[in-house]
């Protein structure tokens, strides 16, 4: 498999479009980062205070902009997941891999930050059988990781269907910090 971060691939089923996020996409994702009926459910751990919260066109340019940068930095790949029926974004998806001296070590570290209205498991589990398999040879890694805290019951209910395990162990940041609520999918399990 080619690079990701040399050629980003598109990933598409029938419901949803997976492509490499564009500066052009802030305003359509503005919809989506100023949910705040989302942005609980979103993963914003390690992330330098970061909470994902945008109410401004210009606040979710800045953040588009980092996601452009990131890519080309190799830090993270970034898609926009647009809805087909309606070509509106749903939300984005995030992949990076992730070497540490935790449990979460040879790990491609997902995050999924979708609308309220995507918050389903019919959805969910669309969206990973889209991203799944490909991304442990994308990102040259042995699990895939992902948080859904609590409150997110659809979420949890779509990562356990793929066969994910929700983790004892906490994702240690940076700085030390521990965070929980993590699910895990060894690449074995797929």
């Amino acid at each position: 498999m080619k690079d990701v971060y040399t050629e980003c691939p598109v990933f598409v089923n029938d419901t949803f479009r997976l492509r490499l996020v564009q500066e052009t996409d802030a305003e359509e994702l503005l919809s989506v980062y100023s949910d705040t009926r989302a942005v609980p459910l979103f993963n914003s751990d390690n992330c330098n205070g970061d909470d994902f919260y945008y109410r401004t066109l210009e606040r979710m340019k800045q953040a588009v902009a980092f996601w452009e940068e990131a890519y080309r930095s190799r830090w993270f790949v970034r898609w926009i997941i647009t809805d087909k029926t309606t070509g509106k974004a749903a939300g984005t998806i995030e992949l990076f891999h992730r070497d540490s001296g935790d449990f979460f070590t040879d790990c491609g570290l997902l995050r999924l930050d979708l609308g309220s209205r995507f918050e389903t498991q019919e959805i969910i589990t669309g969206i990973l059988q889209l991203i799944l398999t490909p991304a442990y040879e994308l990102f040259g890694c042995s699990m895939i990781a992902t948080k859904a805290v609590p409150a997110a019951e659809k979420r949890r209910q779509a990562l356990e269907q793929a066969g994910f395990c929700l983790s004892e162990q906490p994702l240690k940041g940076h700085d030390g910090t521990e965070y929980n609520s993590y699910y895990y999918l060894s690449k074995e399990r797929v």
